[in-house]
């Protein structure tokens, strides 16, 4: 969590119904990517509707972008555009408890992002939305290529089915 999308709302000046269009601006959209180890990000936005109980905000909404991520196997630029929905909750940070106690964390507990009271964070938790939303393992065109040519099998071929068919092959008299 750092400020290179910081967009802070100051909780007492949240309407509940509260719409906001956020843009990153060429500065902002350079730290993010900076951060996320993306070559570039050409486009940020997100669309969210804010709605408050007491001291708790929800932030639901959408984030676009359009980026590239470098291949896993060539280096080579790939373009990627995200769209996602998002449902965080911003909830007050919990009093201290034991050191020792454990906290169960339910499927619905998963998008919650502590506040200090005062305000939130928007633009970080929406920052953090977009890394989550990036595919762990991009790959360009020529990575295929790339990896038969580095003697990397394929999962077709390295499986427990390839083993398998090579078995019966030699079982048959035939070449593996």
């Amino acid at each position: 969590m750092s400020n290179d999308f910081a967009h802070r709302v100051a909780l007492d000046r949240i309407r509940d119904g509260e719409r906001i269009d956020l843009i990153a601006d060429e500065a902002e959209r350079s730290a993010v990517a900076e951060r996320l180890r993306l070559d570039r990000i050409e486009r940020f936005e997100a669309h969210v509707a804010l709605s408050r109980d007491g001291q708790s905000v929800r932030a639901t909404g959408r984030i676009s972008a359009r980026l590239d991520q470098r291949c896993v196997v060539t280096g080579e630029p790939v373009a990627a555009h995200i769209d996602e929905p998002f449902d965080i909750a911003f909830v007050p940070e919990p009093p201290p408890g034991k050191p020792d106690e454990e906290v169960e964390l339910g499927e619905g507990d998963l998008d919650v992002i502590f506040h200090d009271g005062a305000s939130i964070d928007l633009g970080s938790a929406l920052a953090d939305t977009l890394a989550l939303s990036l595919d762990p393992y991009p790959r360009s065109a020529g990575a295929e290529a790339a990896l038969k040519e580095a003697g990397v099998l394929s999962e077709e071929e390295a499986g427990p089915f390839a083993a398998l068919a090579q078995l019966k092959r030699k079982m048959e008299g035939g070449e593996a």
